[in-house]
């Protein structure tokens, strides 16, 4: 499906949904309402995973984030895990589980770094010489960023309980996996 979130009206409530890296997009104003929407769309016992980066809380943005929203994401705004969380539940979900991928970002941004150097005359083809440097240059701070913890990469999975409150979700991770 392909639209604004914001006009998204469907009179059947979905059993699960996902996003991923729609947040950075939304910005900390709009989150709340981003949520809210999220939880009118499922039906009780429904639930939905989050996929976002993250700030680390009480951090200040890095002196680099003036480039990356001037060239690479305009207008994009972190959140913190810890405002995620309050506006999931804001929102009426309860939280499940938070899972960082920290790590795991650092090793994809260091793979996606390797393959546009080898593929450089190509991707110079295609975009130029500015917007090839512009993403190596983002890349490679984006990777220091998540190397160092001043990033994070969320799974938040939250599930909209029934009235009674019960969700009816499997007891661990492995049996969600099955």
């Amino acid at each position: 499906m392909f639209g604004d979130y914001r006009e998204f009206d469907d009179p059947v409530p979905f059993d699960k949904a996902a996003s991923i890296g729609i947040s950075e997009h939304i910005g900390n104003a709009s989150l709340p309402f981003f949520f809210q929407k999220m939880h009118s769309c499922l039906r009780p016992g429904g639930v939905y995973l989050h996929h976002c980066i993250t700030l680390r809380p009480n951090t200040p943005y890095p002196r680099w984030t003036p480039f990356a929203r001037k060239y690479v994401f305009p207008n994009g705004e972190l959140q913190t895990i810890l405002r995620v969380l309050k506006c999931a539940t804001a929102a009426g979900f309860e939280v499940r589980d938070v899972e960082s991928l920290r790590e795991h970002y650092v090793l994809t941004l260091e793979n996606w770094v390797r393959r546009l150097e080898a593929n450089r005359d190509r991707a110079w083809s295609l975009v130029g010489d500015v917007t090839y440097r512009i993403y190596r240059i983002y890349m490679s701070g984006a990777t220091m960023g998540f190397r160092r913890g001043v990033y994070n990469l969320n799974q938040t999975l939250v599930a909209k309980p029934y009235p009674d409150g019960r969700s009816d979700l499997p007891l661990t991770r492995a049996d969600w996996y099955e």
